[in-house]
């Protein structure tokens, strides 16, 4: 596969923090339109990863290429969406004024409603966002990443605190953006959230334990479930 089919290269990359290797040597590649799973538990290296990505985080060593870009690189930023795991808002600002300026500053003008449809929240577009619920001020946050239509989404824990029929009907979302063409990785720590996604990278400890669909990670391990392929894999990793 050439590699203008890939959204995202990372090749050998390291992240040291003090004595912690909080990336070692991670390389995965994901391809266009794919919805891409980063499956491990908290602290295995999914954030710093996906931070690595939007040049938040500069590797010791190896390399990072986004849209065919080698990042950091502000210009491909524009096409990237970005969900951190705590609600990136201005919480004085309504939440139609928050959709606003990330709008503005990724260079458009519409999508606010669309966005807001997306979520859940046109009916409180103008409440203030410090007057939120927790799950729904996650749901603002996903829709300042959506609102300009980005080329590539990273989703960072999305879901945590969203009800389980909002969460069913963001997944829906997702597959169908990625249908449409955006590229989406996601990371989780819950089982049937990963099973929705195309294809895994198993991550613990900032090591990449084992890509593939579900079915070829569970073959692998010999086993029938993703939770016990992940735990199997873990353990020959450490052997």
């Amino acid at each position: 596969m050439a590699s203008e089919d890939f959204a995202v290269e990372v090749d050998g990359v390291v992240k040291r923090f003090g004595s912690l290797h909080a990336l070692a040597g991670v390389s995965l590649r994901i391809r266009q339109g794919e919805v891409y799973g980063l499956l491990g538990p908290n602290g295995a290296g999914k954030t710093t990863l996906i931070r690595s990505l939007v040049g938040l985080v500069k590797p010791e060593e190896g390399s990072v290429t986004v849209l065919n870009r080698r990042m950091p690189n502000l210009d491909v930023l524009a096409h990237v969406g970005y969900m951190t795991q705590q609600a990136a808002l201005y919480p004085d600002l309504t939440v139609e004024e928050n959709l606003r300026f990330f709008a503005a500053i990724n260079g458009v003008h519409g999508g606010i409603r669309e966005a807001l449809e997306v979520v859940g929240l046109w009916d409180r577009r103008g409440s203030i966002v410090s007057s939120l619920s927790g799950g729904m001020r996650t749901r603002c946050s996903l829709a300042c990443a959506l609102v300009h239509k980005p080329e590539l989404l990273l989703l960072d824990e999305p879901t945590v605190g969203v009800d389980p029929l909002l969460r069913m009907q963001l997944w829906d979302r997702f597959q169908k953006m990625a249908r449409e063409g955006t590229t989406i990785l996601v990371s989780s720590h819950v089982m049937d959230e990963a099973e929705r996604c195309d294809r895994l990278g198993l991550i613990r400890f900032g090591r990449l334990l084992a890509e593939g669909t579900v079915a070829q990670l569970q073959a692998r391990a010999g086993v029938n479930r993703l939770e016990d392929a992940f735990l199997k894999l873990s353990e020959a990793s450490a052997a």
